[in-house]
């Protein structure tokens, strides 16, 4: 794949048309408050993950609307007794779920508590998902997909309530008592990736322990670009049904706003290590620019000022990007915070 995007030099300086909407905050607000209505209900049942060296939970919590969400949590097996560690909570990739109980523990064998959260409506592809979507808009007139679920509103949309889930997730892995909810890391690649960005923003000001993001490769950023040049992947799904229903642009991108993560990362406030991908087709290096380059912002009456970032970029790498370079870049990166 050849380069197809903006020459590096000014990708670092790229900043995206998308603005926020004047109650991004109000809705948000409104938002999680509705969900916090609803008990978390977090439980973790010991499960038999087959492996001596890592101890596993299956958890379910309540998330959008209350209804249950599914995970993993994994424990160093010989962690000392009595101690707190820091979490890493991980969002999955596009189609995929929480996999296997022991397909991914990486982060467990590296010292950390690590929660997996299963994304609703997916597992599909990749790996194994057991969580549904309840939600009446999954029946609505849509592109094969989930890009398109409940475009029709804002309040409907189906990323309104992974984002939800996603915020959830923070506190259900805070609740558990072998974990230090001051020292929590959100990470995850692609989609996961972007639901880190999201999530990093919804909780400044609203969810305190949050203390680094790691969004690899980011989905879910600067849509309207995103839409018009990505060629693979889960944008066009967004094309494709404008293709169709050619009067919907503007009331689409209208409610796509209020979860593109260039508006949502412009609150973060916790240091950042992005990753982006020169060749990458599916997440385009110039929305990843974008969402970085508005990281930590802020704008008129909102947290963001000035959160420490860094980007790594792998120049000859499509969407598989630095891959286990990249998670080595990541534990250095925590080290140096954690201390």
């Amino acid at each position: 794949m050849p380069l197809f995007d903006l020459p590096l030099a000014q990708l670092r300086s790229y900043s995206s048309d998308v603005t926020p909407p004047e109650d991004l905050r109000q809705f948000w607000d409104a938002t999680i408050r509705e969900a916090r209505a609803f008990p978390l209900d977090a439980s973790f049942e010991p499960v038999d993950n087959y492996l001596s060296v890592i101890d596993t939970f299956d958890v379910t919590f309540a998330g959008y609307g209350g209804a249950p969400v599914r995970g993993w949590f994994h424990f160093p097996a010989h962690r000392e007794a009595g101690a707190a560690l820091p979490v890493v909570v991980q969002y999955v990739g596009y189609s995929g779920g929480r996999g296997l109980v022991n397909q991914d523990t990486r982060w467990a064998q590296a010292g950390y508590a690590h929660f997996i959260m299963d994304t609703r409506g997916q597992g599909y592809g990749g790996t194994l998902g057991e969580t549904p979507d309840p939600h009446p808009s999954a029946g609505d007139v849509a592109h094969a997909g989930l890009m398109t679920r409940g475009l029709g509103s804002r309040e409907d949309y189906y990323y309104r309530r992974v984002y939800v889930d996603a915020f959830r997730a923070v506190e259900a892995a805070q609740s558990h008592p072998a974990v230090d909810p001051s020292r929590v890391v959100l990470a995850g690649v692609s989609q996961g990736g972007g639901i880190v960005v999201a999530t990093a923003g919804l909780a400044a000001g609203r969810l305190d322990g949050v203390i680094a993001a790691l969004p690899d490769v980011p989905f879910l950023q600067d849509f309207p670009r995103a839409i018009d040049i990505t060629p693979r992947g889960p944008y066009p799904e967004i094309a494709q049904f404008l293709a169709r229903h050619r009067d919907r642009y503007d009331a689409a991108l209208a409610v796509l706003r209020y979860f593109d993560g260039v508006n949502l990362a412009r609150w973060a406030t916790a240091p950042a290590l992005y990753s982006a991908a020169q060749m990458d087709d599916i997440c385009p290096p110039s929305t990843v620019f974008a969402s970085f380059n508005a990281y930590g912002s802020g704008t008129a009456g909102s947290s963001g000022t000035g959160a420490d970032k860094e980007i790594e970029v792998y120049r000859f790498n499509n969407h598989e990007g630095g891959q286990e370079h990249h998670w080595i870049r990541q534990l250095l990166f925590l080290r140096k915070i954690l201390g």
